[in-house]
């Protein structure tokens, strides 16, 4: 059984106090390494320290919002791999839905980015998603097709070891929509299929691929539920422990 993943992805969120006592709280709860189940924060940049400091000897992993694919040098602005690992990063979220739509990111740059990231020794949370208009359209198989072939190009099957899929559907974040359990596993389904052609089904098999679109304490158990859905790319509701806990517990429930 493939080990549950809940992610929490703090965005441009909290300041420093609230980012700390939350990852304290955090740490409280998963204070001991699990089989069944992975807690990862990804808080601003600014706050990876002393967020770092607050999981101090919990099983809580930390991990970057992005990462830059260039070594460091004159690239203002920008964070390094080596940056996010001397901080203590274990993973990082590359193509995540907002870079891609806001920010303008490109499936090539996102490969730069995830190819920089595994050589560097993180572990990518690579998110793919489509739009509400692509689903309406009922392209949401050829979007996804598309997104994974640009972001593996060149990728070895041992260094795709180092890839977690999210899938994120872009109209069910942060709008309160979510997608129906069917919904998820069909598109993860669909995902596991592309990486049992591309690599092969037992690597297929042991990739984790989490849902990430508005998981909430009320729809987790339901979504985590399904046979390839392996976790959660969890936004708004990572924010409070009081509701970011009960997603883990019901990861939990499930894994026991």
């Amino acid at each position: 059984m493939r080990r549950f993943l809940v992610a929490g992805n703090w965005k441009m969120n909290t300041v420093r106090q609230s980012a700390v006592s939350l990852a304290a709280e955090l740490s409280a709860v998963a204070s001991t390494e699990e089989a069944g189940v992975e807690v990862l924060v990804c808080p601003p940049y600014p706050y990876l320290l002393p967020v770092g400091e607050a999981l101090g000897g919990s099983a809580v992993r930390l991990g970057g919002q992005d990462v830059y694919f260039e070594s460091p040098g004159a690239f203002t602005g920008e964070v390094a791999v080596e940056m996010l690992r001397d901080v203590g990063c274990q993973y990082v979220l590359i193509g995540h839905s907002e870079r891609r739509a806001i920010l303008g990111e490109t499936d090539v740059v996102i490969n730069r980015k995830v190819r920089a990231a595994i050589a560097g020794g993180l572990t990518v949370v690579l998110c793919v998603g489509e739009q509400l208009s692509e689903r309406q359209g009922g392209q949401t198989e050829a979007v996804l097709d598309r997104q994974m072939e640009g972001a593996f190009a060149g990728i070895s099957d041992s260094e795709a070891l180092g890839i977690v899929i999210a899938y994120e559907p872009v109209w069910a974040i942060g709008t309160g929509v979510t997608a129906s359990p069917e919904q998820a596993e069909s598109a993860h389904e669909h995902l596991r299929k592309w990486l049992s052609r591309r690599y092969n089904p037992d690597f297929s098999e042991k990739t984790r691929i989490l849902y990430g679109g508005s998981v909430k304490p009320d729809n987790a158990l339901s979504l985590l539920g399904q046979p390839n859905v392996d976790g959660a790319l969890v936004g708004g509701a990572s924010l409070k422990s009081s509701t970011f806990v009960p997603i883990i517990e019901a990861a939990r429930k499930l894994s026991g």
